[in-house]
């Protein structure tokens, strides 16, 4: 049992966030985490030093970025480049330092990828603040994930994701001249689709899985006060039976992923393919 709220930037708990008219009343909720959802989030809370943001002293569990401009955002980093070329960050640092000290090959590969990217050294990247802001998470990072295009902002018209193939299965492109670098474009996941639609898509998840009413109002913190509903509590086996089936669902959508590619340039999807 973790508690967790709706903030899209997770909030860790027992702090009470600003209420938005979106967040039910109490927006501090107990929910059932299944064991691959909490081993996740504790190994990425273990991996990060954590400390409370600036802005209003709030801890949380994911940071972001200090701006978020699309593909003219961020450039591309060291790591980007050792992840296109498949060496090591010590690798990339050594051909830009010394060069003859690395193989003929390698090397070549190196300078490749840095040409393919677009990689400047000594250019100032946007550094990673205590959490994304509200507006800039939901249209800058998850809208163009889950459509395939960047918005509208003048004076630029909105524009699909430019994607690199390598690595394989592709990897936005990032900094200058990204759309003149892409290789092939974001296929959209579900266009339209916001942060809070995703209580819609989790809501009718449970309706297919079959989750009692009640379970299910628990989950999203809906309040039912009907005489129906005092007379029908959760249990126990409703709960092991709801974990068992979105365990279910997520090993399909890890086998259906590892079907299409069996890495990942991401190191969490990386490390849960390969495991399977």
């Amino acid at each position: 049992m973790l508690q967790v709220n709706g903030v899209p930037s997770g909030h860790v708990p027992g702090r009470r966030p600003r209420l938005h008219r979106d967040f039910v009343a109490d927006p501090v909720v107990a929910v059932d985490l299944p064991r691959w959802l909490s081993a996740l989030l504790s190994d990425h809370i273990a991996r990060n030093a954590l400390r409370p943001c600036s802005c209003h002293a709030r801890t949380y569990v994911f940071r972001g970025l200090g701006t978020a401009k699309g593909e003219a955002g961020p450039g591309p980093r060291l790591v980007d480049v050792a992840r296109r070329a498949q060496v090591s960050t010590g690798t990339v640092s050594n051909v830009l330092n010394r060069s003859a000290a690395v193989a003929d090959d390698t090397r070549s590969r190196v300078e490749k990828a840095i040409a393919d990217l677009g990689y400047v050294r000594g250019v100032a990247q946007s550094a990673p603040v205590e959490h994304w802001r509200r507006n800039g998470f939901a249209t800058w990072l998850f809208q163009p994930a889950a459509s395939g295009w960047y918005p509208k902002k003048d004076p630029r018209p909105a524009r699909p994701v430019p994607v690199l193939a390598e690595p394989w299965p592709g990897v936005p492109a990032r900094g200058r001249g990204a759309r003149g670098r892409a290789e092939c474009c974001w296929v959209p996941i579900a266009k339209g689709l916001t942060p809070h639609g995703l209580r819609h898509t989790h809501r009718t998840l449970l309706e297919e899985l079959g989750t009692p009413a009640v379970l299910a109002d628990e989950r999203i913190g809906h309040t039912d006060t009907s005489v129906q509903r005092r007379y029908t509590h959760v249990t126990t086996e409703m709960r092991s039976r709801l974990d068992a089936e979105l365990t279910r669902c997520w090993e399909a959508a890890l086998d259906a992923r590892r079907a299409m590619s069996p890495g990942s340039p991401v190191a969490v999807l990386d490390a849960l393919l390969r495991a399977r």
